[in-house]
């Protein structure tokens, strides 16, 4: 308890009636009483005790340890660090601004002239208690004796708790408020009484003994403001934090009684905890069946690694790539402390599959964490796993944070502003809180890619995604269907990735040699604290591969190359051009739809003939109006049992439902009636990631990385009935038109996707007559041929107009880099004094061109290959499919 008392003895009257006045939260949101501001602190510590006690990874715990001096040190630092947030509510910027409470501090004897104050506000708007916190503690802290390079990284943890950290500028009082939005006079001594008070209560002696010794790294500070932000929002509930509005009942002991019930009531849980590094004998107890040759290469691969880094897994489809990288987290977790996993896929469509996989791995492992799985897109709740573990939801999910900051403005950037776009199924701040299940900060989470990729970014609440990030092993799924933009942010993530110690596997079928370069240099860079970072990067002997990188204790990056055999032989893909006559730029509308009515025909009498006796064939197509204009030309022919159609236009319940029918129909695990015939006419949402098992394929020509994810949905299961004629795969490619003496015409929306240089070289990798592909064996060859640089791959008459679609495509000469602009700031060591570390990583827009540091603005998506984004990522056109 606060002996007031003792305050007495220690302090001028004034100062401690001014404790007892001071509001953290109004009795409005406060469960009917007014919750004074020193029990919010001491709340919001407990509640950091709790999450150091049994949320944090063994890796941030340690990590945390290592800047407080040593072991055992790092949790009191942790639970000071978040409950000194709020202390610029001491200032008349906060206590103004709720009636009844401002005029209980005057009466204490703090007053302020509401005129200048009223000045000060409409000059600078955001200059809240956040901001005068910063500027507080920076102060209070420097006179305390703390040296400089600890405030720099400090300071910001408390001006930036509102989403957004302000430079050192920023947080000066605005000159025409005169002092009174900052306080002055006794207003200085009551807040110094405030600051001691909450940090001997919280266990230091003085705050000089608060003192950091180390300084964490950016990636640590940005988990740290993460942390601190979850802490707040978990202590503003006032459902579990009543108003204390008596300074005598206040006390760490009783805030800790406060946070146990919360904690408790919310059920909030952490990961799988300390795991054991797991024998051979787990594969099999997790998955069913005896590992494979590459599933055990990678899962040795990260037994071998001297220290957390990146794990490239290069293997054909079908391989299992999935199950090894699964199991290679359990041992990456084990060994580095991580408590969790981030699988990042490519789309929501590849995502919600992925999600049940995920529910019944973890499952194995202990059986209640599958109740812990995050599903996290955009359009999670047409789910219908994700839906059903949502009955028990409470309705209180959209109210229980309206205290966090109730006096905020409207724009304010973490309040009860909904996080996604349009009618939210719920508001953000709730997601992570209703029970286990919730958020990126939950300890398992499925979701899009663009989940880790704006952890690269400037937006709001960049904090709770690193901190949600950091503390586990994160997968990323297919990251060759990353496109140029989304790539450049991949980078930076994982730059942001290497430097937490974050362990990452990166997993692909079609991997581009120059991409696996950059993806491990980023990752090395980031855990070298280093701008850039050039590293020889062997070439894999063979395929499938792993490529394992990491930092040596010395700082020396270390690389490990392996290869082996796939697990099945090699199936003998026979590739046929179906011709196509492409309608020219001046075309009318009744040409271009003759030429497509007759290229659909074709389509159709060459279906007709492959499946006279059964079978199942899956058409994909480059854009949802060649998907559409074949499937009414099939389903005339063959009838609606026979043909499904899917794209992303449907609605999403409506293709929710067609994604689970066509995975149903053409799923490994279902019976194929024998002379049963099944056509599924589909767009890039077929691609990858997508388990169907199809005897033929019909596709419009793309890119070779993608062509082979397509073949990947030839013959993927040995043990499926086909006839005879259909037992050798066979794929026949459409959209484009050969030409005599010149280079390939290409359907118009092909060429709008993917840009004509990569059309080209692919279009001059297709097997000739008599020949076939190799699949896996062929697979990194022909990827490198397609994205290396040698021109003479085409066709003498294909060279001019190949070099010209080079220059226009201007990323093939950069293969890392989009067409224009410098790539986002990366992490450093530097720290700058006149600005918070925080700030020089994740700069506000507004000054981002001053500082020499680009801006990032948010981009309208274009028009892109038939694939769902995921949740509200932006992009621009590129000029072309990817990075490679």
């Amino acid at each position: 308890m606060v002996d007031v008392r003792e305050l007495s003895g220690r302090y001028e009257l004034f100062v401690v009636r001014a404790l007892e006045r001071l509001w953290g939260k109004s009795r409005e949101r406060a469960g009917g009483r007014t919750n004074l501001l020193m029990a919010h602190l001491l709340d919001t510590a407990a509640v950091a005790e709790l999450l150091w006690d049994g949320f944090l990874a063994r890796s941030t715990r340690s990590a945390l340890d290592e800047v407080a001096g040593g072991p055992g040190r790092g949790r009191r630092l942790f639970a000071w660090l978040c409950g000194v947030h709020d202390c610029g509510k001491a200032t008349p910027a906060h206590q103004r601004l709720w009636p009844e409470g401002a005029e209980a501090v005057r009466r204490s004897g703090l007053t302020w002239v509401e005129t200048a104050a009223v000045a000060g506000a409409k000059q600078q708007k955001r200059w809240r208690h956040d901001w005068a916190g910063g500027l507080m503690a920076r102060e209070l802290l420097a006179e305390a004796g703390w040296d400089a390079e600890q405030l720099d990284w400090v300071w910001p943890l408390v001006a930036g708790h509102h989403g957004a950290f302000p430079s050192l500028r920023d947080v000066q009082e605005p000159r025409s408020a005169k002092g009174q939005l900052r306080g002055r006079g006794v207003w200085r001594r009551v807040q110094q009484a405030l600051l001691d008070v909450f940090t001997q209560e919280v266990g230091f002696g003085a705050l000089h003994e608060v003192e950091p010794v180390v300084v964490p790294s950016r990636a640590l500070q940005l988990q740290l403001s993460g942390l601190v932000v979850m802490a707040d929002w978990i202590a503003s509930d006032e459902r579990f934090f009543v108003g204390m509005d008596d300074l005598r009942l206040v006390g760490l002991d009783v805030s800790r009684e406060r946070a146990a019930s919360a904690w408790k009531a919310l059920g909030l849980q952490g990961g799988w905890g300390a795991l054991e590094v797991q024998g051979p004998e787990a594969f099999r107890d997790r998955f069913g069946y005896a590992p494979r040759p590459s599933q055990v290469m990678v899962v040795e691969a990260a037994r071998r690694m001297g220290g957390p880094g990146l794990v490239v897994v290069e293997a054909p489809m079908g391989e299992g790539k999935t199950e090894a990288a699964q199991a290679a987290a359990e041992v990456l977790a084990a060994r580095f402390g991580a408590d969790g996993v981030f699988v990042g896929m490519p789309t929501q469509a590849t995502s919600d599959p992925m999600f049940t996989r995920t529910r019944r791995w973890v499952e194995a492992i202990e059986g209640q964490l599958a109740s812990r799985v995050v599903l996290l897109h955009g359009k999670r709740a047409f789910n219908r796993e994700w839906k059903a573990l949502l009955e028990d939801a409470g309705a209180y999910a959209d109210e229980a944070f309206c205290g966090v900051d109730e006096f905020g403005l409207g724009d304010d950037p973490y309040g009860v502003e909904p996080e996604v776009r349009g009618v939210p199924e719920r508001q953000a701040p709730a997601e992570w809180f209703l029970g286990s299940k919730r958020g990126l900060l939950a300890p398992f989470v499925v979701g899009t890619v663009d989940q880790l990729l704006y952890a690269a970014t400037r937006t709001r609440h960049v904090m709770l995604r690193m901190a949600g990030l950091a503390s586990k092993v994160v997968i990323l799924d297919e990251v060759h269907a990353c496109d140029v933009y989304m790539s450049q942010f991949l980078r930076e993530a994982l730059r942001w990735l290497g430097q937490a110690g974050v362990p990452v596997l990166v997993l692909s079928a079609t991997l581009a040699p120059t991409q696996r370069q950059a993806l491990v240099e980023a990752y090395l860079a980031g855990a070298a604290s280093r701008e850039e970072l050039r590293v020889e990067v062997p070439k894999p002997p063979g395929y499938p591969s792993v490529t394992a990188a990491w930092s040596a204790a010395s700082g020396e990056p270390q690389v490990h190359v392996d290869a082996t055999d796939s697990w099945r032989e090699g199936l003998g893909v026979v590739v046929r051009v179906v011709p196509e006559t492409v309608p020219g730029a001046r075309s009318s509308r009744e040409e271009r739809k003759r030429l497509q009515g007759e290229a659909d025909a074709r389509v159709g009498d060459l279906l007709a003939s492959e499946l006279v006796d059964g079978g199942t064939a899956l058409v994909i197509r480059n854009s949802v109006a060649r998907a559409q204009s074949l499937y009414e030309e099939l389903r005339g022919r063959f009838g609606d049992d026979e043909v499904r159609l899917l794209h992303a236009r449907f609605t999403v319940a409506r293709r929710a439902d067609l994604t689970e029918e066509s995975l149903r129909l053409l799923g490994p695990r279902t019976p194929r009636p024998r002379g049963g015939r099944l056509i599924l006419v589909a767009t890039q949402l077929a691609e990858q990631s997508f388990d169907v098992d199809a005897d033929m394929l019909v596709t419009d020509l793309a890119p070779v990385d993608l062509l082979l994810q397509r073949v990947g949905r030839l013959h993927r299961h040995e043990d499926t009935w086909r006839p005879d004629r259909l037992r050798v795969p066979r794929v026949f490619v459409t959209g484009f038109e050969l030409r005599e003496g010149r280079e390939p015409a290409f359907a118009f929306a092909s060429e709008m996707i993917y840009g004509r240089h990569l059309l080209l070289r692919t279009a001059a990798v297709l097997p000739g007559a008599g020949e076939v592909w190799s699949v896996p064996g062929d697979v990194p060859g022909l990827v490198e041929k397609v994205y290396g640089a040698d021109a003479s791959l085409l066709p003498e008459a294909w060279q001019e107009a190949g070099e010209v679609a080079c220059r226009e495509q201007a990323p093939c000469s950069q293969p890392h880099e989009p067409r224009s602009g410098p790539a986002p700031p990366r992490p450093s060591r530097r720290r700058p004094r006149q600005r918070p570390a925080l700030r020089s990583r994740h700069p506000r827009n507004k000054g981002s061109a001053r500082r020499g540091r680009p801006h990032q603005p948010r981009q309208p998506r274009s028009p892109v290959r038939d694939r769902d984004p995921g949740s509200d990522w932006h992009r621009p056109r590129s000029g072309g499919h990817t990075s490679r």
